[in-house]
């Protein structure tokens, strides 16, 4: 919303074909090969053709990268939980624009709160994983993703029906010149590090890696529709699903239902991402001797500890800037620093360094064994990896640094 509609999606997309899908490949092309966690995984690989096993620092970092990012994702996936459990308690009744911030407010200010649904929302993940790949992760996925769809296609339907489809597909489709800017460009592309970033290895992710983008279009008839048809912001940012949907959906027949949909919707899809990201150090856990009950446990304490910080940087810690003597990061709360740290530094360096080590370090005949391409395909993917996919971001890791030093 807040990069013009068409011009993100355009880039997103472009993003998907030059950087997500070759990674996506050889992600999925080294956990066959490695058949272990995504550090031990590369290790065997880079062994196998005489690399060194230093390259297994590479998912280390994945792993480091998907702790911290669960860490804040779960404070957000926290808010969703409260907010279905306020929508089914008549928290929509008599809404209005004052009291839809004053909610979402109250909720900030409210540190024991957010904890509490913080910890409600790990344990749901944990519960998951700690059952294991068949018996949780597995059963949990078959039963979320079709949730996740009927959702997603029911809330679209009712949006459509209630809203302006006009409007959502002008906003979606059309290509407005003015947002065709190098920033849109950059956002759009680190959406795409953010989903390829916490799989790394992990042949169960592969599937929703692959309904990613349709999901992604979905969710915006799910949302807009209404959005334009109130004649409210879609550039507003996370308020938009927590202060502009439900002031919407208070507004419209049937808002209670669908409201209490949405924020159903929003729980089943992060619960889902959370899975593959606690899965990451527990594998890693696991196969250096923890049970898995254990590992899970543990992971899934020390993240909620760790989210704490998240928690605290919107109330208590709101006006600590640890980094205030940076002039980009002056302003900057704890929670900001993590999400920068994970989303502009660590999910870029990762997908760079694993192009390298693909490209360079791996023969395009194991590629092709383990992805199923043709050989030639496989050589293109390997010139992908080598040229187009580091250049591409490098781009996006570096300009925003160039031009704030400009």
């Amino acid at each position: 919303g807040a990069n013009g509609g068409g011009a993100f999606v355009l880039f997103y997309l472009l993003g998907l074909v030059l950087i997500v899908f070759p990674l996506m490949l050889v992600e999925f092309a080294i956990g066959r090969r490695g058949r272990s966690d995504a550090a031990d995984a590369i290790a065997r690989v880079a062994g196998e053709v005489g690399g060194s096993r230093l390259w297994a620092l590479v998912g280390f970092m994945g792993i480091v990268t998907a702790f911290l990012i669960l860490s804040f994702y779960s404070v957000i996936g926290g808010w969703a939980v409260a907010y279905a459990v306020d929508v089914a308690s008549g928290g929509l009744d008599g809404l209005d624009a004052p009291a839809a911030q004053a909610r979402f407010d109250a909720l900030m200010s409210a540190p024991v709160t957010m904890a509490a649904y913080h910890l409600l929302y790990m344990a749901a993940v944990a519960f998951i994983v700690a059952r294991g790949i068949t018996g949780g992760i597995e059963k949990a996925c078959k039963l979320l993703m079709p949730i996740l769809i009927v959702l997603i296609v029911g809330l679209g339907l009712f949006s459509s029906a209630m809203g302006d489809v006009g409007a959502t597909l002008r906003f979606l489709f059309r290509l407005d010149p003015a947002h065709l800017t190098l920033n849109a460009a950059l956002d759009a592309l680190g959406l795409g590090f953010f989903s390829i970033g916490v799989g790394l290895a992990l042949m169960i992710t592969y599937a929703a890696y692959a309904g990613d983008t349709a999901v992604s279009l979905a969710a915006g008839f799910a949302i807009f529709p209404i959005v334009f048809a109130e004649g409210l912001n879609p550039a507003s940012g996370p308020g938009l699903m927590f202060v502009t949907l439900p002031l919407a959906f208070a507004r419209i027949p049937g808002g209670v239902v669908a409201a209490f949909g949405f924020f159903l919707l929003l729980i089943v899809a992060a619960i889902a991402s959370g899975i593959s990201m606690l899965e990451m150090p527990v594998a890693a856990l696991s196969r250096r001797g923890w049970s898995r009950a254990r590992a899970t446990v543990a992971t899934a304490a020390a993240c909620w500890v760790c989210g704490l910080a998240t928690v605290l940087s919107f109330n208590a810690w709101a006006g600590w800037h640890p980094l205030s003597f940076v002039p980009a990061f002056a302003k900057a709360t704890v929670f900001d620093l993590l999400d920068h740290l994970t989303s502009n530094i660590m999910l870029p360096l990762g997908g760079f360094t694993l192009a390298l080590f693909v490209g360079w370090i791996l023969p395009a005949r194991l590629v092709a064994e383990e992805t199923g391409l043709a050989p030639q395909a496989a050589r293109i993917l390997r010139l992908l990896l080598r040229f187009i996919v580091p250049t591409c971001i490098a781009v996006v890791a570096l300009f925003p640094l160039l031009a704030a030093k400009g």
